[in-house]
């Protein structure tokens, strides 16, 4: 399977949190599929931390390559480039982390900045859970009720899952899988129906087996 196939990003919000000599960095990571999605995301984290010395952030989207992140006051490759490194070490894509960081008194110093940093995007990213889709085939097929029940028994067979279910005339069966099973379903089909159902493909989509 080719890296174009996979889809790497993840699967929800997480948030934790960590101190550092007095200081709490909290970081939080979310999925976005925009630009305009993560800087909300960032928005929001601010506003709930508006009393905080720095909100860092980093985000980096699929399409057109976009990559983003700030230092928020701190010094220059402290803060944003280790959260974005976080992200990119990871090889997920479409999310976005903020670190919030509460001053405890204490100077961390460069090496000690990175550090916690760091380590609060791998925290937040590890509760947000790294997720890998992989590009499936979306088909369709009609067949009648008589055959109906066998062919769910011979979907649950792989890695398939209905997208939608037509019952009319005949039912007509949409549905998403690996695309190493499809030629097999479709010989399946046939073989049960004596040649008279086929697959129709519709496109692609990304799921998880």
């Amino acid at each position: 399977m080719s890296n174009n196939e996979l889809y790497i990003t993840l699967r929800q919000e997480g948030s934790a949190s960590l101190t550092e000599k007095k200081s709490e960095f909290i970081g939080y990571a979310a999925h976005v599929e925009s630009e305009r999605e993560a800087l909300d995301f960032i928005a929001r984290i601010k506003h709930k931390h508006s009393d905080a010395r720095h909100n860092v952030y980093a985000y980096v989207l699929k399409n057109n390559n976009i990559m983003r992140y700030s230092d928020d006051g701190e010094p220059q490759g402290t803060a944003g480039m280790p959260v974005l490194d976080v992200i990119r070490k990871s090889g997920f894509t479409d999310a976005v982390i903020v670190v919030t960081r509460y001053f405890g008194g204490i100077l961390l110093g460069t090496g000690g900045l990175v550090r916690a940093y760091s380590a609060a995007a791998k925290l937040a990213v590890q509760e947000a859970q790294i997720v890998e889709y992989e590009l499936f085939d979306v088909v369709s097929f009609v067949c009648d009720y008589q055959l109906y029940p066998k062919i769910q028994n011979e979907l649950g067979k792989i890695p398939a899952k209905v997208e939608s279910t037509d019952f009319a005339e005949n039912i007509t069966v949409r549905l998403s899988l690996p695309k190493e099973f499809t030629a097999g379903l479709g010989e399946r089909l046939s073989e049960m129906s004596s040649g008279r159902i086929g697959l129709t493909k519709c496109g692609v989509c990304y799921g998880i087996r």
